[in-house]
Formats: structure tokens, C-alpha cells, sequence
């Protein structure tokens, strides 16, 4: 299970990765997620539609109604800022998985010493 922290941090970047694919509604959304993570995690709507609103509200994704199939539903999709958002955090979160990935290398060497580098820390 992942912790609550590391839903709330990882909530947009995932959310925009998934719009990155193409339109979607809340119920198929909050279907990817448990389906990209394998079945890990587990979202609400009550999780979900908040972080939408927020994005929609900074500008990052747009919504439209459709009554396809007889079914109203609200349609999300990326707007051009949105698109360069994600590779924004998409470049944060490399780095901080770099970081990470190089002191448990150092770690599992058995040194203790942590070999930091450009590429590791961003800088």
C-alpha cells in the first residue's frame, strides 16, 4: 500500500501521464490508476476529482460533458500547458528516482559512501 503522502505528491504528475493517453472520465481515470499500478493503488473519488479541479483550475486540463452511449459523463483532456507540465514534473521525478536509485546502489555495496553527481542532484 502506498502511503498517503506519496499518493498526494505523485497525484499530478500520474493524472496528467494518464490524460497524456488520450480524453477520459473519472471512473476510467481512477480505472488506470489501479491498473498501471498493478492493483496497488487504490483511488477514491473523493481523491480524484479534487486534483482534477485543481488542474482545471490552473490550466492544465480542460473538461467537456458528453452523453456518449446514453451515459452523461465529463471528459478530461490536456491542454497545452498541461502537456508541458508533464514534462516538467515528469523531469523532477527522474531526478529524484536517480537520486534515490544511486544511494540504494551505495547502500547495497556495503561502502556507506554515497557517490553524488550532477545528473543525481539536478544540478
Amino acid at each position: 500500500m502506498l502511503p498517503r503522502e506519496l499518493k498526494a505528491a505523485s497525484a499530478k504528475p500520474l493524472i496528467l501521464s494518464i490524460l497524456a493517453r488520450g480524453e477520459g472520465y473519472g471512473y476510467q481515470i481512477l480505472q488506470d490508476i489501479g491498473e498501471l499500478s498493478g492493483g496497488a493503488w487504490s483511488w477514491s473519488e473523493a481523491m480524484l476529482y479534487p486534483v482534477l479541479h485543481r488542474l482545471k483550475s490552473e490550466g492544465l486540463v480542460q473538461s467537456r460533458w458528453s452523453a456518449e452511449s446514453g451515459r452523461r459523463r465529463k471528459y478530461y483532456r490536456l491542454t497545452d500547458k498541461g502537456r508541458e507540465a508533464l514534462q516538467i514534473e515528469r523531469s523532477h521525478w527522474l531526478n529524484v528516482h536517480g537520486a534515490l536509485e544511486q544511494l540504494w546502489k551505495q547502500l547495497d555495496t556495503g561502502t556507506g559512501e554515497v557517490a553524488v553527481t550532477k545528473s543525481a542532484t539536478g544540478g
